[in-house]
């Protein structure tokens, strides 16, 4: 671990011993850690291992449940718990080893990996990034709850900053969403499209979300933290907590590496907002409509209480969504437009 990543780290681990909720938070993540190999492990051995009584296992079981991790309680040949399904965790020397350059943090339990790197912009550097196996309150877009279960997905934030002011920034989002899409198909997922101006679909249904946040502006130099929400094993239960359909990378059927993929990602973001900070949005114009899930088909957008409807025609050049209406092409720039196919 860097000496980078310690000191946000011990910054982490003293915001959370100093707050009640979280005191016991290395008993659950000890749980998890063990019980992620989706073997059985008996409460006996539990109760023996952290030198506590099976109630107080059983308490701590029922925080990582909380978290989203679904644990089964064995009660026969032996009471004890194991896993639905095996965990891949997090590894900070595997990310690491796939890296070229930059700095990582990876932390088990978050408020938001957003508001991490925001809470930190003075000691921070472009490129820098934050991410985690649990978000106590992930946010997406229009500020909705983003759910994030323990260990299933991909939560991690990027911060960037641009020298030449706001106006540099046109387009930022849409092209970050053309390079993941694009970093997916490289990888086998072919069905992989992106839906203006932040979601990544797969199949028709949301894969990933992209959150912009502007943490402030000094002179011409503004700051972005970039974060990313990708499914790779939502829990079906989460249905019941989100409002639109939805898929898991994994129901492709492609072997996933998390690690991996985590690596990858970071990768990617860091070369091309490099390329984007020199050369800006032109040279990914192009590469939106063979990606656009939406393209040539009847949308409407949804503006407050307002609905616009028309079909759906790419975007201009500085990433504004294009509605054809009656003959007539208007641009629709990013803000709190939702935009739903009219069908």
């Amino acid at each position: 671990m860097s000496g980078w990543s310690l000191k946000l780290a011990s910054a982490l681990i003293a915001i959370l011993v100093g707050s009640d909720r979280m005191k016991n938070v290395g008993i659950p993540l000890k749980l998890i850690s063990l019980l992620a190999d989706g073997e059985f492990h008996s409460g006996a051995k539990l109760s023996a291992l952290f030198g506590m009584s099976f109630a107080e296992i059983n308490k701590y079981i029922q925080t990582v449940r909380e978290w989203g991790v679904e644990v089964l309680t064995i009660t026969v040949p032996k009471t004890g718990y194991r896993l639905h399904e095996p965990l891949q965790l997090l590894d900070e020397t595997a990310i690491w080893a796939r890296l070229p350059y930059g700095r990582l943090v990876v932390i088990s339990v978050i408020n938001s990996t957003n508001q991490y790197l925001i809470d930190r912009i003075g000691i921070l550097e472009p490129g820098d990034v934050c991410t985690a196996e649990y978000q106590t309150q992930g946010r997406g877009r229009r500020g909705r709850k983003w759910l994030s279960p323990f260990g299933k997905n991909i939560y991690l934030s990027i911060y960037w900053r641009f020298e030449q002011g706001q106006s540099a920034t046109s387009g930022l989002s849409i092209m970050v969403g053309i390079v993941i899409a694009e970093m997916l198909q490289r990888l086998g997922f072919e069905g992989v499209r992106v839906k203006w101006p932040n979601d990544i679909y797969l199949n028709n249904s949301k894969l990933a979300g992209i959150l912009l946040e502007i943490t402030g502006q000094v002179g011409n130099v503004i700051h972005f933290v970039i974060g990313v929400g990708m499914n790779l094993n939502m829990p079906g239960s989460a249905s019941d907590m989100i409002d639109q359909d939805w898929i898991n990378l994994q129901e492709v059927g492609i072997t996933i590496d998390r690690n991996a993929l985590v690596a990858e990602l970071i990768n990617t973001l860091r070369q091309t907002l490099q390329q984007f900070e020199r050369d800006g949005f032109a040279p990914f114009v192009n590469r939106w409509q063979s990606l656009d899930n939406f393209y040539n088909c009847p949308v409407k957008l949804i503006i407050g209480n307002q609905e616009i409807r028309g079909i759906s025609s790419g975007i201009n050049t500085n990433g504004a969504l294009l509605l054809e209406q009656d003959g007539e092409y208007h641009a629709y720039s990013d803000g709190d437009i939702s935009l739903r196919l009219a069908s």
